[in-house]
């Protein structure tokens, strides 16, 4: 008997389910002509989709790697991060600049507006042109990333330890009173 009314109250939640499932209604937001192709952000919190990057757009799987020339058009580094702040702005492009492939390499952190877009050989390619040398660049302060403190527990706690047999420290004789 409880088999029987535990099927049937799954069987009418499931075709409940699917009722409502039926009955919901969904809007489709009419093709963009912008470049962009995003479409508008429902009221209710839901996600904001964009279709079609535009002409205007870089993704940063393009952009990293990208060569960052200095004063003489010749190559000081190569992007190697962007940095962005909660509010979605980028405060800075990470260029890291010196080693060989990647060791040895210094991250230093600059502003967007420092850079100047220099197009390529064709529409996807472009390299991005800074005021500087790459001596001038190695001589910038070195980009750290955010390092979350460590949490502090008891079994983090340091103890001396002496060698096996050694006396244990001296202490002050107690005051005599």
């Amino acid at each position: 008997m409880l088999k029987t009314i535990m099927a049937a109250a799954a069987v009418s939640t499931l075709a409940l389910t699917s009722a409502m499932a039926q009955t919901s209604t969904t809007t489709t937001p009419p093709a963009s002509t912008a470049p962009s192709a995003a479409t508008p952000a429902p009221k209710s919190g839901a996600a904001h989709f964009v279709q079609k990057q535009g002409t205007d757009q870089w993704l940063f799987s393009k952009f990293k790697g990208t060569d960052v020339i200095g004063t003489d058009d010749k190559k000081i580094g190569d992007v190697s991060d962007v940095l962005f702040d909660k509010d979605k702005k980028i405060m800075a492009y990470i260029v890291g600049v010196g080693g060989f492939l990647g060791i040895g390499q210094k991250d230093v952190a600059i502003d967007p507006a420092s850079f100047q877009l220099v197009a390529g050989k064709d529409q996807n390619d472009f390299k991005l042109r800074l005021a500087m040398t790459k001596d001038e660049l190695k001589a910038a302060p070195a980009f750290e990333p955010y390092q979350a403190p460590r949490p502090v527990s008891s079994s983090n706690t340091t103890t001396t330890t002496r060698p096996a047999g050694a006396p244990p420290p001296a202490t002050n004789p107690a005051p005599k009173q």
